[in-house]
């Protein structure tokens, strides 16, 4: 049974519920059908069994540069990660998603360089459109919609819960995709929920459309689209690793 046919037939019987009398007896409002699927999780941070795998240190198989569509040229390194190859152009997966449960880790250079946005700048792209800021904010002031943990320009982190500079970071997101009506308008906006380290920092972040850098931001009707991991071009060396995500329509 898909996701959407299960959350579809809840649907159906909270309705059916909220035109019945109210129950005389328990098992009126007991549910055994459709039964939830199983998921077996591993140790935190690891794939669960549904979850598809983009990244565990081997290779870029799941990866195309989103300049030209050719192999990645990011650093793959010994240990298991990937590091931001300079101007070598933003990454992002060869397959599209909508909504979506993900987990990466991410890392600033122990050795701190630069100030302010140009300080291991990269950033997390939901459908290419929709930017969670990563960056080294450890001393390191700039804009607090632009700080790490920031959906870029928009949302305001809750908290800055970064670990020191050159430790690794986890990013643990949930993003529900935009709905569009069928001449192109915007019916629901999307939101994101982060969690940064275990902490939440984004509650459920209605996202006011498009990243601009200059600007404000827009919807345009779009349907799924790849993750994309950002190159900043300016020797910001973040690397990731442990990158799985779970589809959630």
């Amino acid at each position: 049974m898909s996701k959407r046919l299960f959350l579809a037939l809840l649907s159906v019987s909270a309705i059916v519920y909220s035109q019945e009398k109210e129950p005389t007896n328990p098992e009126a409002t007991e549910i055994y059908k459709p039964v939830p699927p199983r998921v077996v999780a591993g140790e935190y941070g690891t794939a669960p069994s549904d979850a598809i795998v983009l990244f565990d240190g081997k290779h870029f198989d799941n990866w195309i540069s989103s300049v030209d569509s050719t192999a990645v040229k990011w650093h793959l390194n010994k240990d298991g990660s990937m590091t931001v190859k300079d101007r070598t152009g933003n990454i992002q997966t060869k397959q599209n998603f909508g909504s979506i449960q993900l987990h990466l880790e991410w890392k600033s250079p122990k050795e701190v360089q630069r100030n302010g946005q140009n300080r291991a700048n990269s950033g997390v792209f939901l459908q290419q459109r929709y930017e969670l800021q990563i960056l080294d904010n450890n001393d390191n002031s700039t804009y607090v919609n632009g700080q790490v943990g920031a959906m870029y320009k928009q949302g305001v982190p809750l908290a800055m819960a970064s670990s020191p500079s050159g430790e690794w970071n986890t990013y643990d997101i949930i993003f529900h995709a935009p709905e569009f009506s069928r001449g192109g308008n915007i019916v629901k906006q999307a939101t994101v929920t982060l969690l940064h380290n275990g902490i939440l920092i984004q509650d459920h972040f209605e996202i006011e459309g498009t990243i601009e850098y200059i600007g404000w931001p827009k919807y345009e009707a779009h349907g799924k689209a790849p993750l994309m991991l950002q190159d900043h071009n300016d020797n910001s060396r973040v690397s990731f690793r442990n990158i799985w995500i779970r589809e959630l329509d």
